[in-house]
């Protein structure tokens, strides 16, 4: 069974634009800024045998604020510029009730099967609760990474960071535990 890296993308792997202290994705590729370190985190963590898996909500489609081929040219440049192995989407919003929507782990169980991921062995990294709570309901263990929005801080996160580079560090320490890595 392969091991796993489950990523969030606004926040973690692209800037966000914040307004009234709430996170958005960027309206257009050419406001699309990877973050320092991404790059970077990304390639050790894949040249140590981690799959790289995107797992992100776009309720924007579904609410009409953004255009679905918007998303998916973001994703293609992410896939030419970054070595991810799958990106999962849910253009759901919450009242849809989907099972693919973080919090709800169906992106992550889809991705598992389809790569053969052992999910107690494998990461779900995430800027917000929903991220946290979907890697926990996996199996996975968790990473934060603190950016103070103003909205609902996560539970019980295994490790909180500041950047995915900061993550990928704690993931690649052989032999460290994540809890006490824990920089809150």
């Amino acid at each position: 069974m392969e091991r796993a890296v489950f990523l969030d993308r606004d926040g973690v792997i692209n800037r966000v634009l914040i307004r009234d202290g709430r996170p958005y994705p960027p309206a257009s590729l050419d406001k699309l800024e990877i973050l320092p370190g991404v790059a970077d985190a990304l390639r050790d963590l894949n040249s140590a045998g981690l799959r790289l898996i995107v797992a992100t909500n776009q309720p924007d489609v579904a609410k009409g604020f953004q255009r679905r081929d918007m998303v998916e040219a973001f994703h293609d440049h992410l896939r030419r510029t970054l070595p991810i192995d799958d990106i999962r989407v849910c253009y759901h919003v919450d009242a849809d009730g989907c099972q693919c929507r973080k919090p709800r782990p169906g992106m992550l169980l889809e991705a598992a099967r389809a790569w053969e991921v052992d999910l107690t062995r494998s990461y779900m990294i995430g800027d917000r609760w929903r991220d946290i709570d979907a890697g926990r309901a996996a199996g996975c263990k968790t990473i934060w990474v603190r950016c103070d929005y103003d909205e609902r801080l996560p539970e019980q996160p295994d490790a909180v960071v500041v950047s995915l580079w900061e993550a990928s560090r704690l993931i690649l320490a052989n032999g460290q535990p994540l809890a006490a890595s824990r920089s809150q």
